[in-house]
């Protein structure tokens, strides 16, 4: 059963981090963080590379704005080091519910228990 998920993990990549990654990420990287979630995060030598390891599931909505910008070059300094100051209007973190239970569904959508009622509508109606 080991070979099964070793060549698994060669080619699914949304379960966990594949085979090519973790050899890449245990010759080069150097960890940096990890955030709220189990993420760990890596760069390598000169950081020029920066990746991230899930924690579960692949899913990139799962890395939190401040991570998101240390991995895209935009801030220089981790969040573990030098922590983004939050105004008080922000609201928390939350990853992407699209397909879930939870997906926004708005007013009048037939995912809606109960659709509202439309009163700005009047359907046509042929003579």
């Amino acid at each position: 059963m080991g070979i099964v998920n070793s060549a698994l993990r060669a080619l699914i990549w949304w379960k966990d981090q594949t085979l090519g990654l973790q050899i890449f990420t245990w010759r080069h990287g150097i960890k940096v963080g990890e955030d709220a979630q189990g993420n760990v995060f890596y760069r390598n030598e000169n950081d020029t590379r920066r990746w991230v390891v899930y924690n579960g599931e692949v899913e990139a909505s799962r890395v939190s704005p401040d991570w998101h910008g240390w991995l895209h070059h935009t801030f220089a300094n981790h969040p573990g080091h030098e922590p983004l100051e939050h105004k008080t209007w922000e609201k928390g973190h939350v990853e992407n519910l699209t397909g879930t239970i939870a997906a926004y569904a708005p007013a009048g959508s037939i995912r809606q228990a109960q659709p509202v009622e439309r009163r700005d509508y009047e359907a046509w109606q042929p003579e």
